[in-house]
């Protein structure tokens, strides 16, 4: 079959994202590994016809973020996904910007928002919190220790402690955490009906709406009421930046802290060797960011003809990128599908690149090394309370990691 670009290839164009994760649990499926391999920027046959792209390549992927041209929006045009999901349709029709959303923009809509956070996310800020974040990793062990093994590593930590972080950060009221944690997991459920996401998204937006109001009539001394006070934001901007802050401020986390724990426990020589050198710690956590990218499939939208590592990418095109296929890229590092607790990482794309680089990697950074460091120290003996293969993946959501991680010391 002759490529769309110079090259010749007779690796046949998939019809839609492979998502069975059957290279294990931390690998990206075979097919996509394969590809990758062969045409990292390769065409891809939708489930509703269209004719989009796969790029999975490290170089290629960090040229989609880093171009613009390739739009975060999602009223330019239909964007196409690229899996089947039974009664719900294969593509999303246009729709207004929601307001705040960033996440969704481009310059210089996205810059004028974005600016509004920087302050609150510098790498100064975030290291004047990281003992606070430490009392919060401790008094969770705490609660854990009290427990009769075997627990539930997800209900029991990894979700707990961003939750209370991004909690504080934004002055949610942590009471409030079991109606945002649902909601949140609803909206993220890959195949969940649309009128069941958007019963997600009111509940979410409801809550934080009231609560941007009250900051507005009364600010504290959170990041919410900081923007609250500036009066060139509306109060729906609030909520839609509240929205973004809120869910990818915990369900991120969680889901590296429970995913990192079960790849730590699985390579035991190499945990080891970091429990021998806990100064490998943070090195460690930009591996396991590096080789798991929970935030795996990042979509953009072609608003002009482009090209592409040597592919002539047609305006209207949806392009799906898949950073932890990039993560892998031998191109980039060696021997990529190891485990390897003294790897330099650094270059990796699981926190994107660009103008949507995540504005809270800092802070995510902060919350993983306490969190695994924290865990390693005070379980000595933790292991898996059941097979690996019974434990259950995320491969039904927008986020991966797993729905639960029973463990015991």
């Amino acid at each position: 079959m002759t490529a769309t670009g110079d090259h010749l290839t007779t690796h046949p164009v998939p019809r839609g994202l492979p998502l069975e994760r059957d290279a294990g649990p931390f690998a990206p499926p075979r097919a996509v590994t394969l590809l990758r391999d062969a045409r990292p920027v390769s065409p891809m046959l939708f489930p509703d016809g269209h004719e989009g792209w796969l790029v999975t390549g490290y170089d290629a992927v960090r040229e989609v973020m880093a171009d613009t041209r390739f739009s975060s929006r999602q009223d330019l045009g239909v964007i196409h996904l690229p899996f089947e999901t039974p009664g719900i349709p294969a593509y999303t029709e246009p729709s207004p910007q929601v307001p705040g959303l960033f996440i969704a923009m481009d310059p210089p809509d996205h810059g004028r928002l974005r600016r509004k956070l920087t302050g609150a996310f510098t790498v100064k800020r975030m290291r004047q919190l990281e003992e606070h974040i430490v009392d919060i990793v401790e008094r969770r062990l705490d609660e854990m220790a009290r427990l009769t093994p075997p627990v539930d590593l997800v209900a029991e930590f990894a979700l707990p402690v961003p939750s209370l972080v991004i909690c504080e950060l934004l002055g949610v009221p942590y009471e409030d955490r079991a109606s945002f944690q649902a909601n949140s997991a609803q909206f993220l459920v890959k195949d969940q009906p649309v009128e069941d996401k958007i019963a997600a998204y009111t509940g979410l937006t409801t809550l934080l709406a009231d609560l941007v109001a009250g900051k507005r009539a009364d600010p504290g001394e959170d990041i919410l009421s900081d923007l609250a006070r500036q009066d060139d934001l509306t109060v729906e901007e609030l909520t839609g930046i509240a929205f973004l802050l809120l869910l990818a401020g915990h369900e991120t986390t969680a889901n590296m802290l429970a995913l990192g724990t079960f790849a730590l426990l699985e390579h035991p020589e190499q945990l080891a060797a970091l429990r021998a050198d806990p100064d490998l710690l943070p090195g460690v956590v930009e591996e396991l960011l590096r080789g798991l990218a929970v935030v795996d499939v990042l979509y953009r939208y072609a608003a002009e003809d482009l090209e592409l590592g040597g592919e002539k990418i047609a305006k209207g095109s949806t392009v799906v990128v898949s950073t932890l296929a990039a993560n892998r890229d031998p191109r980039r590092y060696a021997d990529p599908d190891a485990l390897d607790v003294h790897r330099n990482a650094r270059g990796h794309l699981a926190f994107g690149h660009g103008v949507h680089q995540c504005l809270g990697q800092q802070l995510a950074r902060i919350e993983m090394r306490a969190g695994f460091g924290g865990l390693l120290r005070r379980f000595p003996t933790l292991a898996l309370a059941v097979p690996a293969e019974e434990v259950r993946l995320r491969t039904d959501m927008n986020i991966y990691g797993v729905h639960e991680l029973p463990v015991t010391w």
